[in-house]
């Protein structure tokens, strides 16, 4: 079984494993996940070349406030698993994955605009589904849901571009 393969090469990096449903997920530590995620992408054991998603789950009664949730497979050995990892504080933050899964680009992007949990070293992090002006992240818990939002001129992003290129 993958659990036993995975917690035997990492060991004291895994927090939690778990198998229910045939679904296997690792919690792992924060400060240590970018070497982890680079090993289980690049060794041959495990092959995980495909980043399927990243997103969050907001516990806001729990610490850690929020999980960050990677789901992961292995085209080459028809691996699948679920990593999370704990954050918690007024500015929850992760490291970047965009350098080991180029996918990631635009799934942190969106984690970041839903939840506003940072992902340090992104190239390019800011708000992809809500205007730059929108306060707030909607799928935090704590977010009003009839919370009124600044009013935001109508413009022509041809015309006038809403940002400039880099």
């Amino acid at each position: 079984m993958l659990i036993e393969t995975i917690k035997a090469r990492f060991g004291a990096q895994i927090l939690t494993a778990q198998n229910e449903r045939d679904e296997e997920t690792f919690t792992i530590e924060r400060e240590r996940a970018y070497d982890f995620f680079r090993a289980i992408r690049d060794e041959p054991d495990f092959q995980f070349n495909f980043l399927t998603d990243v997103t969050a789950v907001d516990w806001l009664e729990r610490k850690p406030r929020y999980d960050v949730v990677y789901q992961l497979n292995s085209l080459n050995l028809a691996h699948r698993i679920r990593v999370k990892i704990g954050v918690d504080g007024p500015e929850p933050w992760v490291n970047s994955v965009v350098g080991i899964w180029g996918a990631a680009d635009w799934l942190e992007r969106e984690c970041f605009d839903m939840f506003g949990i940072d992902f340090k070293g992104h190239p390019d992090l800011r708000r992809i589904l809500m205007y730059d002006s929108f306060e707030g992240h909607p799928l935090r818990k704590d977010y009003l849901y009839n919370k009124r939002q600044p009013i935001v001129a109508e413009i022509d992003p041809v015309v006038n571009p809403i940002r400039s290129s880099r």
